[in-house]
């Protein structure tokens, strides 16, 4: 099968990717090895995916110099799980088909190993080949939204409110910075790198928040109804959480994302062609 121009950047993104792992200097037996090792992994690489396809669309020019800026989102997100998976979070045992890293190896080497792919995500983003004024901007949109403006405050509200039934408003402000935000803010990474219009990042912004309210109720629902092998990540996980399927039960989540679906499929009609057909062949396995 032919591959077009958005396919083969993937391709080639992933193959980046895995030819990236740094040299760490020290004589730790292993700190180098775990570093990497969520990374290689697996995963679908779908926040790196988001960006190019924008990229692809509106500036293909700009594909080799938007790498490092993918990789950085891929390094962020990859932390996120390692910490959302230790003890203190989550407690889960498996992710990406593998055992976690507090599994494979300890508490400490999780934490640290996470630490790392965070503060290495914004070195990546240093060294960019973009203009500088460009690269301050995407460091500055990744640390708000990676940060105490998305992510980070809301995996903190979703566990300080475990076990404390919230409202659906609240609910969704906590998936809104948890997931979405991040979601949204890769598409509007890659309309920043492509020099597009605000209007379009503006746009892009709500697309990838609505996107990111899927992606999060789908995996509500993956949550119960699926089992490890079939996710490779841990599942039935979810009793104590605020998520869709608890607060609406399983016909309810199923029903919102139902709802999202239909929203995301009439939204992705109104973009060009090339952003229209780079889109609609990423998200069409999980529509």
């Amino acid at each position: 099968m032919d591959l077009n121009f958005y396919q083969k950047t993937c391709v080639a993104f992933e193959e980046f990717l895995l030819a990236s792992k740094p040299k760490i200097d020290g004589f730790h037996p292993y700190f180098e090895q775990s570093f990497w090792e969520m990374m290689e992994n697996g995963g679908k690489r779908f926040r790196p995916k988001l960006l190019l396809a924008v990229v692809c669309a509106h500036n293909p020019a700009l594909v080799q110099n938007a790498f490092l800026p993918a990789l950085a989102l891929e390094c962020l997100h990859t932390y996120s799980l390692i910490h959302d998976d230790l003890p203190a979070m989550d407690g889960a045992s498996l992710r990406r088909g593998h055992p976690t890293l507090h599994k494979s190896y300890d508490e400490a080497t999780a934490i640290l190993v996470g630490d790392a792919l965070n503060t290495y995500a914004f070195y990546l983003l240093s060294q960019a080949r973009l203009d500088p004024n460009v690269k301050i901007a995407l460091i500055a949109a990744l640390a708000h939204r990676g940060g105490i403006g998305g992510m980070v405050i809301g995996q903190a509200m979703d566990c300080y409110f475990e076990n404390q039934a919230l409202g659906l408003a609240k609910l969704e402000e906590i998936h809104s910075n948890k997931t979405a935000k991040i979601i949204a803010l890769s598409l509007k990474m890659g309309a920043m790198i492509a020099n597009a219009p605000k209007e379009l990042l503006e746009r892009l912004d709500t697309f990838g928040l609505r996107l990111g309210l899927y992606f999060q109720i789908r995996d509500d629902i993956i949550d119960v109804t699926e089992s490890e092998a079939q996710a490779g990540k841990t599942t039935h996980h979810d009793q104590g959480k605020n998520s869709y399927v608890n607060l609406l039960g399983l016909n309810g989540a199923r029903e919102k994302l139902q709802e999202l679906r239909n929203w995301i499929l009439k939204e992705l009609h109104g973009f060009d062609g090339a952003m229209s057909g780079n889109l609609n062949m990423l998200l069409e396995d999980y529509l």
